[in-house]
């Protein structure tokens, strides 16, 4: 017989939040790591102008209360069972807001919005700029610190909230005028959470979040006040940083009845990596929701990238901090969404079987730039394309162009990983496009090696529950939760040799260089 959940017999369980693009997600797990109980709510993203991308904290704040409500409901179980509660979120995206009443500002910035393109464009060829990397080369020639070699390499970013930040600061008065009288807070989805949740007792972050933030030092372990002063940032806004596994207090007994220790909070990466029980230097995880983020575990030092990649903190649980390099493509779920909208196909699920149903793609090759290029290319005025289309062009060719080009940025990020030269043990791909069989087989195809998919692909959600879990004694070690991790399939690359050795199908060669060309023609497409 099953243990009672009526109250009568305590059964303990960990909640976790997943605060996505897309969709917030809570989960309800037991000590076997299996969901009991699972809620969604939907993220309306707002779009007020062209490039803007918002969210409105309110309406983050009602689903974040309404998926634990209705998880925990879902489970049968009830709220005083809960032992911990994790929260993971997306990166990059803030607002700001008024420290005594709680009441933001403006709307959540995304991390997809492109206002400060211009902006970012204008530093990233600005004299200072190319002044300062000169000067950190010397530096790093003269010292050989890691960190001056990488403050020589610097290349702002729109994802980064930095020049977002100065672009509110510059356009919100209210903002301002909160700033010079010390009431103004700043954060990113996390830290508005934990100050709604603590009803205003709590303004903090955690490492795996500001290290996201693109304003943050991962070398010093603290907010760069070089950046900061460089771009005009008041470090007075910002929150407290803590360690991603410890108690950040509990929530006010009035939002759900009861006060839920919440002992987790990650970014929405770094916890699907944990999630993954992506332990060991080399380990790869590759998440394919909204956008692509390709991570690999460096250790316990940050990697300094030559290629491309952002060193972040993955997490610091007690004295252990754990590195990760990362690369990513915004639009893959976007690109696939935007398909089906315009009725390519009417259920996602159809889209592999579409796709196989013709032999190529008949010479048409999709661009996913929507939100720009990321790593390696770093282009934001990049804009999304078709190219080749015929009078012969089937809805299958463009269904299996948009596939294949989340398999090529796939690749592309692949490779500017190994040009790092760090050994890759194991790779794990989630998150909601890792559904798709033609994906995958693709992607273990360009890869040339194995790619495995679990069994439940939301890992940051899980991530952020392994940590709270710890955090409380619910699960002992990182060996234990590895026990818990299953896969529903391995990809294997087809003709893969018998010597096991690794080296990406050639078939695809021909159509991967018509793909980059399509790329460069997309380059540089919205002038300033």
């Amino acid at each position: 017989m099953g243990c009672q959940r009526n109250g009568f017999k305590k059964e303990s369980f960990i909640l976790s939040v997943d605060v996505g693009t897309t969709s917030i997600r809570c989960q309800v797990y037991d000590k076997e790591a299996k969901i009991q109980g699972a809620c969604t709510a939907k993220v309306v993203p707002l779009y007020p102008e062209v490039g803007y991308v918002e969210m409105d904290p309110d309406a983050i704040w009602k689903g974040f209360v309404t998926v634990v409500k209705g998880a925990v409901q879902d489970a049968g179980v009830q709220m005083h069972q809960i032992d911990a509660l994790g929260i993971s979120t997306q990166r990059g995206t803030f607002t700001t807001w008024d420290r005594r009443t709680g009441v933001p500002f403006h709307n959540f910035i995304s991390w997809q919005d492109q206002r400060a393109a211009d902006l970012v464009k204008s530093w990233n060829s600005s004299c200072t700029l190319k002044a300062i990397k000169g000067m950190m080369r010397m530096l790093y020639f003269m010292t050989r610190q890691k960190r001056m070699l990488a403050a020589s390499l610097i290349t702002f970013s729109t994802q980064h909230v930095t020049f977002r930040l100065v672009w509110a600061l510059t356009n919100y008065k209210q903002v301002r005028q909160a700033v010079a009288e010390g009431n103004c807070c700043f954060g990113t989805i996390d830290t508005w959470l934990l100050f709604k949740l603590t009803k205003g007792e709590v303004h903090a972050t955690d490492y795996s979040n500001a290290s996201s933030t693109g304003i943050f030092d991962p070398y010093q372990m603290c907010w760069s006040g070089f950046l900061s002063s460089l771009v005009s940032l008041p470090l007075s806004i910002f929150p407290k940083v803590e360690n991603t596994g410890q108690d950040f207090g509990s929530t006010d007994p009035s939002i759900f009845g009861v006060s839920i220790p919440i002992m987790s909070v990650m970014a929405d990466q770094q916890a699907a990596v944990f999630g993954e029980c992506c332990f060991d230097v080399g380990d790869v995880k590759i998440t394919m929701g909204t956008g692509t983020f390709v991570d690999i575990n460096t250790g316990s030092k940050p990697h300094t990238s030559v290629a491309g990649l952002y060193p972040l903190v993955g997490w610091k649980i007690g004295s252990e901090v754990v590195y990760l390099a990362e690369g990513n493509a915004a639009d893959t779920g976007t690109a696939i969404k935007w398909a089906q909208e315009l009725e390519l196909f009417s259920d996602v699920r159809d889209t592999s079987s579409m796709a196989c149903s013709v032999s190529d793609s008949d010479g048409v090759c999709f661009v996913p730039s929507f939100s720009g290029l990321q790593a390696p290319l770093n282009d934001p005025k990049a804009c999304a394309s078709l190219m080749g289309l015929k009078p012969t062009t089937t809805k299958s060719h463009l269904v299996r162009a948009i596939l294949e080009s989340v398999a090529f940025r796939n690749k592309q990020l692949y490779d500017t990983m190994l040009r790092e030269n760090i050994p890759i043990t194991k790779i794990r791909v989630d998150g909601g496009v890792s559904s798709n069989d033609f994906v995958m087989q693709l992607t273990a195809n360009l890869f040339g090696r194995k790619v495995a998919r679990p069994q439940n692909c939301e890992m940051s959600c899980l991530g952020a529950a392994f940590v709270a879990g710890l955090g409380v004694g619910f699960w002992k070690t990182k060996e234990e939760l590895k026990k818990l991790q299953t896969t529903d399939e391995a990809f294997l690359p087809k003709g893969t040799p018998k010597s096991g050795a690794h080296s990406p199908s050639q078939e695809y060669i021909p159509v991967l260089q018509s793909w980059e060309r399509a790329i460069q023609r997309s380059m540089n497409w919205y002038k300033p």
